[in-house]
């Protein structure tokens, strides 16, 4: 699957295809899926872009479908396509983490509307996945006993704190704080601990 896109998964082909022309219509690029297995079949958690799904589908439902892509870690934001008696089931959905809901025979212009702020949503939340990804990444390039020495400096203790602590002299502190901002590519202290606030404050590597 292309990594960012609209997909949409409906039973009714007349109902893909129009969808697929409303949203090539306002320069949304999408993809249909006829079953709600099959989009799964292909379904990762790195997906990008926005689902629009039908509630009501033979074999596996809407709903069903989303609560797999959950389980699967997929958060893809998820807008509903419904009939009036599915509301119900929409309002859960939206109570479980989908992104919103629209009843059939919905108004053209506001669905693509929608599509757009869950497509704006979801770069947003892939953004800052890839900076978690990246910042992982150089985490891992740490060595253990620079790895130590960070989460001092983390704590604002001085090198020669560091150095009594570890049990190295103040000039091994030094080069490891090098090291450490090199490979953390910032430039300070205060930038490193920026830095790993995206993380949550998490610095285990």
């Amino acid at each position: 699957m292309n990594n960012v896109i609209t997909h949409v998964v409906d039973d009714d082909p007349a109902v893909r295809d129009a969808l697929q022309w409303l949203l090539k219509s306002r320069g949304v690029h999408s993809q249909a899926w006829d079953s709600a297995a099959v989009f799964l079949s292909g379904a990762s958690a790195d997906l990008c872009g926005c689902l629009l799904l039908d509630v009501r589908m033979p074999g596996m439902s809407g709903i069903e479908l989303f609560d797999r892509l959950r389980a699967l870690g997929c958060s893809l934001p998820v807008i509903f396509l419904t009939g009036h008696g599915d509301v119900p089931m929409a309002v859960q959905a939206l109570k479980d983490g989908a992104f919103d809901f629209i009843e059939k025979p919905y108004d053209d212009n506001a669905l693509v509307d929608k599509v757009l702020a869950a497509i704006e949503h979801d770069a947003r939340r892939c953004a800052r996945e890839s900076s978690a990804r990246l910042l992982r990444q150089k985490l891992d390039q740490l060595t253990q006993r620079e790895h130590e020495v960070m989460l001092r400096i983390l704590a604002g203790k001085l090198n020669k704190v560091i150095a009594d602590e570890l049990g190295i002299a103040m000039r091994t502190v030094e080069v490891h704080r090098s090291h450490i901002f090199e490979k953390m590519q910032v430039r300070s202290a205060v930038e490193l601990s920026q830095v790993l606030g995206a993380l949550g404050g998490s610095t285990e590597s």
